[in-house]
């Protein structure tokens, strides 16, 4: 007898044990799943300004020759929780002429390179782009003229290469674009451009992907 009841001490202990246990992990607030990735536009302090096209209505910001990246084209990255992934648009830079298409001396083979830089003159990847130009319909877009000006300009985008820049570090807050070599091939002749301060591409529409930082409780 005595050793009945002391086996169905042992139970009811064991029972009480088991619901207090279920009560705690009820108790226990799930994890909070981590945040959706996200994609937004992405910030581009433009030190030399084209304009703003004509039939994309996006700005277009010049790319210069250079090596120091304080000087260059700068994207501002979101605060965020772990890598990110930047792309924009990378144009060619072209000085288009009905005259020189008439006389049929308009054709440019252009190649464009540029490095994407941190602030602290870190090299993350080179991008390049190469198009060729015959007629008015191989541009990407016109600009326009700005305020109180009528028309285009002579300068206008050609070309459109899209370019991906995975960015492991959180901490990055900010990217550079600086210009390192421009050629261009025509009937008269080829020109390099690699001399610092020279406007040798163009970048538009950056984006970037990453995760939200939490907010603080």
């Amino acid at each position: 007898m005595a050793m009945r009841r002391f086996l169905i001490g042992l139970v009811l202990c064991a029972l009480a044990t088991s619901a207090a246990d279920a009560q705690t992990r009820r108790r226990r607030p799930a994890p909070k799943p981590p945040p959706k990735q996200v994609t937004a536009a992405a910030a581009i302090e433009c030190t030399y300004v084209l304009g703003d096209g004509v039939a994309t209505k996006r700005t277009f910001c010049d790319i210069m020759t250079g090596t120091d990246p304080a000087g260059g084209t700068i994207i501002r990255l979101p605060a965020r929780q772990g890598a990110a992934t930047l792309t924009f648009d990378l144009h060619n830079r072209h000085m288009y002429s009905a005259e020189l298409i008439e006389r049929g001396n308009g054709y440019v083979r252009a190649t464009s390179t540029i490095g994407v830089l941190a602030m602290d003159k870190t090299l993350l990847t080179r991008a390049v782009i190469m198009t060729e130009f015959r007629a008015a319909a191989d541009l990407f877009d016109r600009v326009a003229a700005g305020p109180g000006a009528t028309g285009v300009k002579a300068v206008a985008p050609i070309g459109d290469e899209v370019i991906t820049v995975e960015i492991p570090d959180a901490k990055l807050d900010a990217v550079s674009l600086l210009g390192e070599k421009y050629i261009a091939v025509r009937r008269d002749g080829t020109e390099t451009v690699t001399n610092p301060g020279r406007a040798v591409a163009i970048v538009s529409n950056a984006r970037v992907q990453y995760r939200p930082r939490p907010k603080p409780r």
